[in-house]
């Protein structure tokens, strides 16, 4: 498989993401820790001193849906341009493209760790613990790369050919936000929408997320088996449509 046999590569090009990213930042990787940092101490301002939510520990919950969604976001969006913004690699040399792609899910599931990492010790400030359940973590986050690596792969595919497809993502993903349980508690969603509300596999990985962090609970089965089936569904789309575009991917950049 390509990622073994190019794995020197994809790590420099990891490398060289991260690097870009954080490039032209005085605290470099630092901002992947102080940005929950200080997202967590608006949260808790607003939803503890304005709002007084009567959910438990609110600002926690919301900012476990945030740093969840931003690695969907954060990664797909990213990954679109991965084809195109690499075109030398493209046209000049061979490699599987697919690495191209690849390396940036990468960058971004590194950013989303760091993210999470700060989640532990704000657990603890704010009298929550640490459950045994937290094992369960990198299970769900390698489904989640799963997910995003697959669409990330169709994006950056049809992004080579049709170049409106950012900002048609960018609408879909703000869509996508409202639509999943980030910023407001699934409770308020009725009982006859809840159904086709839960179709929404993100929507099933944050709440998994937050019962494995938050509440000490082990996530559901019928959860944890239907994200799965959806991530393989979309690596196996994505990985598909990809081989079928790629061989004109050269003229196209």
């Amino acid at each position: 498989m390509y990622i073994f046999e190019y794995k020197e590569l994809i790590k420099n090009l990891v490398i060289s993401d991260l690097k870009t990213k954080y490039s032209n930042s005085a605290l470099g990787f630092v901002w992947s820790m102080l940005n929950p940092l200080l997202m967590m101490l608006v949260l808790y301002l607003v939803f503890n001193n304005v709002f007084r939510n009567n959910q438990e520990h609110f600002a926690l919950y919301i900012l476990i849906g945030l740093t969840g969604w931003r690695f969907f976001a954060l990664g797909t969006s990213m990954a679109m341009s991965s084809i195109v913004g690499r075109s030398s690699l493209v046209t000049k040399i061979y490699i599987p493209r697919e690495i191209l792609t690849i390396s940036v899910v990468l960058s971004a599931l590194v950013s989303s760790l760091l993210e999470f990492l700060v989640l532990i010790p704000l657990l603890l400030i704010f009298g929550v613990g640490l459950s045994a359940t937290i094992l369960l973590f990198p299970a769900l986050h390698v489904l989640y790369f799963l997910i995003v690596y697959g669409i990330a792969l169709s994006l950056a595919s049809l992004y080579v050919y049709y170049r409106d497809i950012n900002q048609i993502w960018e609408v879909l993903l703000q869509i996508g936000f409202f639509l999943s349980p980030i910023v407001y508690p699934i409770s308020l969603i009725p009982e006859e929408y809840k159904l086709y509300y839960m179709l929404n596999p993100i929507t099933r990985l944050i709440e998994m997320y937050r019962d494995t962090l938050l509440y000490g609970r082990l996530p559901g089965f019928t959860d944890f088996g239907l994200v799965l089936v959806f991530g393989i569904i979309m690596f196996v789309f994505g990985s598909w449509l990809f081989r079928k575009l790629s061989p004109r991917f050269a003229e196209e950049v």
